[in-house]
């Protein structure tokens, strides 16, 4: 069975459902940080569509997840925004405004609020999420060293607002969830509330998975622990082949350039 498909997602989330895990929106383990529990994330960077064939997937089986979308057209889709929150699903803002004001702060912030709004005009949004902007030297969450997302009706974000210590992280950055080596920015801190520039610090937790099976071979013996983040990029998981290939062949080719640039920054 290919890896990062439809049919892998199910098998992985089925696994872990069995082992008594209970799914999550971001915004429902605010609420409810405790043990049992997977915060089920999804970053729509691109191909939306994608997202709400994860979305309808997941809705068949009862689990429910966060969608973060951004605002440009890569990303944004209403029809799938709609759509996706109607399923049950949470949808939140994945922000990305210092990159665009290029380190403006002021513009950024007042770009935010544009977004955050265009966004709500659509569905709820109570919570946001950075997007990494790999190729951009500035690092979106530190627009909130200066302002308060609080402010702006917003009650989270996973990177600021998750102690890291007490939830194990995994990611498909890189098509891999062993991907760190070509990771730019979706790193994690360790301690609730902490600055960003305290990213970084070492994992407590020894179990370490390159592919999905690993996930599901590791939950079938019980060598995860009790909870858990899960980022998927559904941009990524395809059951049709030509456009996994394309994406498998993108991907590889983008973990080169990500991979030169992370050893370029140290």
């Amino acid at each position: 069975m290919r890896d990062f498909t439809l049919k892998t997602l199910r098998l992985l989330l089925s696994s872990l459902s069995e082992q008594g895990y209970t799914f999550l929106t971001f915004s429902e383990y605010l609420s409810n940080p405790g043990k049992g529990n997977i915060i089920l994330r999804h970053d729509v960077d691109a191909r939306p569509g994608n997202s709400l064939k994860c979305a309808e997937l997941e809705n068949r089986m009862g689990i429910k997840g966060t969608y973060y979308f951004r605002t440009v057209a890569e990303s944004y889709n209403e029809k799938a925004i709609k759509e996706i929150n109607s399923l049950g699903h949470e949808i939140g803002y994945h922000y990305e405004e210092l990159t665009l004001a290029r380190g403006e702060y002021e513009t950024a912030i007042r770009l935010f609020q544009q977004n955050l709004a265009k966004l709500r005009r659509l569905v709820p949004v109570e919570t946001i999420c950075m997007h990494g902007s790999p190729l951009s030297k500035y690092d979106n969450r530190l627009l909130w060293e200066k302002y308060n997302y609080s402010d702006y009706g917003i009650i989270g974000e996973p990177y600021l607002d998750v102690d890291f210590q007490e939830v194990m992280y995994l990611t498909d950055t890189g098509r891999r969830w062993d991907g760190e080596m070509y990771n730019i920015r979706d790193k994690i801190n360790f301690g609730r509330n902490q600055p960003a520039n305290s990213i970084g610090n070492r994992s407590p937790f020894t179990t370490v998975c390159h592919s999905t099976f690993d996930i599901i071979r590791a939950a079938q013996e019980k060598h995860l622990p009790p909870a858990i983040m899960i980022t998927i990029h559904p941009q990524r998981w395809d059951n049709s082949f030509l456009p996994w290939m394309q994406e498998l062949v993108w991907q590889n080719i983008k973990n080169i350039v990500k991979g030169s640039v992370a050893v370029f920054s140290r």
